[in-house]
C-alpha cells in the first residue's frame, strides 16, 4: 500500500521442476456492510447475520498459467447471509476490467472461481452461486494509504486505514478468513460504501463502516 509497506516483488527464481499456476502482485480493497471492525476475519457472523460487500483486486504484477495480467483490476460483489464460512453461501457478481482480453478474463475467472486449485480455491469453496461475469471500467487506487474504487456507475468508496499513535496503519494477522491468505491485512473505515446493480439485486449504501485493505502476493505452483 503507498505510503504504507512496500509491496512484495514477485518471485523470479523457480525451480525448473516447478510449473507457476499463478503469480499475482497487487492491493486489496474491501469493503461491507458490518460496523467497523469486521467480524467475518475472526469467524464471527456478520451485523445483522448478513453481509453485503465487494472485494477488489488490482493486479501490479501477475500471470495466471502464462497469461499475463499486470495492470488489470477484478471486483466481485458479494451477498453472504451468514457466517462468511459457511462453504457455498455466497452469491457473487463478477466484474472485470474492459482492459482485460477474452483470454485474461478466462484466466482471472478459472483462478478465482478455485479451477487452478491454491489459495484461491480455498477461498472459492465459499461461493455458491456466481451471478454474472461482466465487464466494466474500474479505477483502482492507493494514494498515501487511502483507496478509491470506482466501477462505472454501479460500485464506488473511499476507504482509509486505522492508525496508531505515531500513524503507522493498523494490522491484522493469522485471522481465521482472509480475502488476501498469506498477506497482513490493514484494518479500515470505508467513509462511503455504494453498490447500485439493482439488475441482481444489489443495491445499497454505506457510511463509515468496515472495510480492510491490504498488499498482498499469491503464488501457487506444482511440480513440472
Amino acid at each position: 500500500m503507498a505510503g504504507v509497506q512496500q509491496n512484495p516483488t514477485l518471485t523470479s527464481a523457480v525451480p525448473a521442476t516447478e510449473r507457476i499456476i499463478y503469480n499475482l502482485q497487487g492491493t486489496l480493497l474491501e469493503a461491507c456492510s458490518c460496523k467497523v471492525i469486521c467480524p467475518c476475519w475472526v469467524g464471527e457472523d456478520p451485523d445483522g447475520n448478513a453481509c453485503d460487500a465487494f472485494l477488489a483486486y488490482h493486479f501490479d504484477q501477475g500471470t495466471i498459467n502464462g497469461v499475463d495480467v499486470s495492470g488489470l483490476s477484478f471486483v466481485g460483489v458479494a451477498k453472504i447471509p451468514g457466517n462468511v464460512l459457511s462453504p457455498g453461501s455466497w452469491k457473487l457478481l463478477l466484474l472485470v476490467d474492459e482492459k482485460a482480453s477474452d483470454e485474461q478474463i478466462q484466466a482471472l475467472v478459472d483462478a478465482y472461481s478455485g479451477k487452478l486449485g491454491g489459495p484461491l480455491a480455498d477461498l472459492a469453496k465459499l461461493i455458491g452461486e456466481v451471478l454474472a461475469v461482466e465487464r466494466a471500467p474500474i479505477t483502482h487506487e492507493v494514494r498515501g494509504g487511502k483507496g478509491t474504487l470506482r466501477v462505472g456507475d454501479a460500485v464506488s468508496a473511499a476507504i482509509e486505514p486505522f492508525r496508531n499513535a505515531d500513524g503507522t496503519a493498523t494490522t491484522l494477522r493469522d485471522s481465521i478468513f482472509s480475502t488476501i491468505p498469506g498477506s497482513p491485512a490493514y484494518v479500515s473505515r470505508a467513509t462511503h460504501h455504494d453498490v447500485n446493480l439493482p439488475k441482481f439485486g444489489m443495491t445499497w449504501s454505506f457510511e463509515n463502516r468496515n472495510a480492510v485493505q491490504g498488499d498482498y502476493h499469491m503464488f501457487y505452483s506444482t511440480k513440472a
